[in-house]
């Protein structure tokens, strides 16, 4: 009896971009011959998994977490320095105490800027709320994944 299908044959291939439910970008996959052949190669989501181009994803890998320590390193040299810092912000105040306003992450990035030249994204201050009080406040600063430097913020009148 002669056999209906043919036999399936499989192709390890290096994934150059997300492919969605089938691996991320640098992943190698096995996947059926002609997948790789009509889909991934034709569309350069993929390369074939050959010794030239696994060595190659091994030289990029090992670049890449070169380059992630660096920023990792660089993200803690910062965050020293910037824990070393005090900014001081200026805001309105009425009678009683009570303030005008608030100070936002906006201006405590432009205060750093101009006091102490550190520049710091808006983005990465990590406000729960704008500050309404005078006093001093330790403000989060997030520059990595892994790195969270704080800074001290001295709210007075104006």
């Amino acid at each position: 009896m002669k056999a209906l299908f043919k036999e399936e044959k499989i192709m390890k291939v290096i994934l150059l971009q997300d492919v969605k439910s089938l691996g991320k970008k640098g992943d190698m996959v096995n996947v059926s011959d002609g997948y790789a052949r009509n889909m991934l190669l034709p569309k350069k989501l993929g390369v074939e998994a050959n010794a030239k181009n696994l060595n190659d994803l091994k030289l990029q890998k090992a670049n890449q977490a070169k380059v992630a320590q660096e920023q990792l390193d660089a993200a803690k040299a910062f965050a020293e320095e910037i824990a070393s810092k005090e900014v001081v912000v200026s805001i309105k105040v009425g009678e009683g105490g009570k303030t005008f306003g608030s100070v936002s992450s906006k201006e405590i990035a432009e205060a750093a800027m101009a006091q102490h030249n550190l520049d710091i994204d808006k983005k990465k201050i990590q406000l729960a709320s704008p500050i309404k009080a005078i006093g001093t406040t330790t403000v989060p600063v997030k520059l990595h994944p892994q790195v969270t430097a704080e800074l001290k913020v001295t709210v007075k009148e104006a």
